[in-house]
């Protein structure tokens, strides 16, 4: 079981790791269609998610704090699908649906987190592969 979670927590890590990379050298770029969308922050909110995504992913991939890591990606989700992927705010037929699916798919990662969020709270180092204990201890 070891491996097994290990393996869950690189693919689910690896998304978030990618876009935080992308978020941080791209900023300015992705600043400019975050204003577009109307997205607060601008270029402080692009690079502040992009560090909490990076963040996340980490404490998520090492299990140092992996609730917490988790916790951190579900709550930098919310803002990001409704402010991003307000597909209900679309008048085009094929935007709408392409934000509908990003919208549908940040839901989905956000149950997954709060999943693993479980998971770290409940088991701790029961799983293995981890390099701290987790914060919050649910039982």
């Amino acid at each position: 079981m070891d491996a097994v979670f290990l393996i869950a927590r690189i693919l689910f890590a690896l998304i978030f790791a990618l876009s935080a990379l992308g978020h941080l050298t791209k900023a300015a770029d992705m600043a400019g269609y975050a204003s577009y969308k109307g997205a607060p922050g601008g270029k402080f909110g692009v690079i502040a998610t992009g560090v909490a995504m990076g963040i996340g992913s980490i404490m998520i991939l090492l299990g140092i704090y992996g609730d917490l890591g988790a916790l951190l990606i579900a709550a930098t989700l919310i803002p990001i699908s409704f402010f991003m992927h307000a597909f209900w705010k679309e008048s085009d037929a094929q935007s709408k649906q392409t934000e509908q699916v990003s919208f549908n798919k940040n839901v989905g990662l956000m149950g997954g987190a709060l999943g693993l969020f479980l998971l770290f709270a409940v088991t701790g180092t029961d799983l293995g592969l981890t390099i701290t204990d987790s914060l919050i201890h649910l039982s």
